[in-house]
């Protein structure tokens, strides 16, 4: 297991956001260097990016970890573990909110069958729950791009990132996703709305799961699952880890979706509701 990486990142003032991306893509460019002289350990890196703003409640929190454990329980999730190349693979937990919160709450874990994916979970479970301001989804793939630059040699690279809303603080979202993105890396989202009428406005479903489409996934067979209901959580994270591990394409349907809107979907500006 890598040690601890704790909570880092801060808003980042203009002049220095340049640097940031800089220093992201040349230490994944220099790590997809390294392993592609290396013989690859695991069949997948896989970081869970999973909101912890204040827009979710605590329940919901709670409702969204245990899907995670679960989840990893789940026979269909094992089977495509094992059924890799290799049967294993590695995994790590962030916790996120704002600039100045990315909490690694589970370091690299390798899971290879059913006793270190209970292991993982129970892990999991006993962390606190701890909820924070603000929605930088930038600074979440921040926090992931450092962890996959540090993490062991892998086929693929995915994150997985959940959230309600969009981008409101920290460095620009679409250039950081870019670099990830030209380094390799698949990222995927779990789009929640559980609270808002289905409508365009910054915290509605279709919002939301627009701008998830439009700004946050990129990479191979990337895709978004779409969450309404506290009691989708549990299905769709299986789903969605189910497609991430096996490498699915992003032809298989998520557990919500509808056509996607004609709608303009703003990607560069910081979003609205700072303190959500």
């Amino acid at each position: 297991m890598m040690s601890f990486i704790p909570r880092f990142a801060g808003r980042e003032k203009p002049g220095r956001a340049r640097g940031v991306l800089l220093a992201l893509a040349v230490s994944l460019t220099a790590s997809l260097s390294a392993t592609a002289e290396q013989v690859s350990s695991v069949d997948l890196e896989l970081v869970l990016c999973v909101d912890v703003s204040s827009s979710m409640s605590e329940p919901e929190q709670r409702l969204q970890r245990e899907g995670y454990v679960n989840a990893l329980l789940d026979a269909a999730v094992l089977q495509s573990i094992e059924s890799g190349r290799r049967g294993r693979i590695a995994i790590a937990y962030v916790e996120w909110a704002g600039p100045n919160h990315q909490s690694v709450l589970i370091p690299w874990t390798v899971l290879d069958g059913p006793e270190d994916a209970a292991a993982f979970g129970e892990v999991l479970r006993a962390q606190p729950i701890v909820r924070g301001r603000g929605t930088s989804i930038s600074g979440a793939l921040l926090a992931a791009g450092k962890l996959l630059a540090e993490g062991p040699a892998s086929d693929r690279r995915v994150i997985d990132v959940s959230g309600d809303g969009p981008n409101n603080a920290g460095l620009p979202l679409q250039p950081v996703r870019d670099a990830l993105i030209a380094a390799g890396v698949t990222i995927n989202g779990l789009a929640i709305s559980l609270h808002a009428a289905d409508t365009l406005d910054s915290f509605g479903p279709r919002y939301v799961e627009l701008y998830y489409e439009s700004c946050v996934i990129g990479g191979s067979d990337a895709f978004i699952v779409r969450v309404d209901s506290t009691a989708e959580f549990a299905k769709a994270i299986r789903k969605k880890l189910v497609n991430e591990i096996a490498g699915l394409s992003a032809s298989v349907q998520p557990a919500a979706y509808r056509i996607r809107s004609r709608a303009v979907i703003d990607c560069v500006t910081i979003g609205s509701a700072p303190g959500r």
